[in-house]
This record gives C-alpha cells, structure tokens and sequence, in this order.
C-alpha cells in the first residue's frame, strides 16, 4: 500500500529521503521503500514521524484530512 502522504509531509518539510531516514535511524534505501509502499513501515517510526511533523498518525496514514493530533484532557 503508498503513503502518499510520506512524501507529502517529507517535501512540505524541505526534507530530502536521507533527512528523513537520519530521523528514523534507517538507511536512505530502506525509508525510500516505505515511502513507495514496498516495504511495511514499522509503527514506531509512523509515531516518530507524526511527532516530528506534528500532525496526526490518522493524517500520515491518509485517514483523515485533519492535521492536528487528538490531545486527550486527563481526569481528576
């Protein structure tokens, strides 16, 4: 399956494959594959990569149209 929006967040961010894959500890071939859809994306480096650009996981995916991650309000 592609993530279209890998490459989308990856470009919006003035980031070049190798950047992105330093972030994720990968090599540059690796992160390539993921961002094509050839190889499965582990979910940490999705959670990694939703922190660092600061959208949702639900938005890299493709799920949703809505950046903003989902701040859940603690009770007391």
């Amino acid at each position: 399956m592609k993530y279209p929006r890998l490459r989308q967040m990856r470009i919006e961010n003035h980031m070049t494959q190798k950047d992105v894959a330093e972030q994720l500890a990968c090599s540059q071939n690796c992160y390539s594959k993921y961002e094509r859809g050839e190889r499965e994306m582990p979910l940490r480096y999705w959670v990694q990569l939703a922190g660092y650009y600061r959208v949702s996981l639900d938005y890299l995916a493709g799920r949703t149209d809505k950046k903003e991650p989902h701040h859940f309000g603690g009770r007391r």
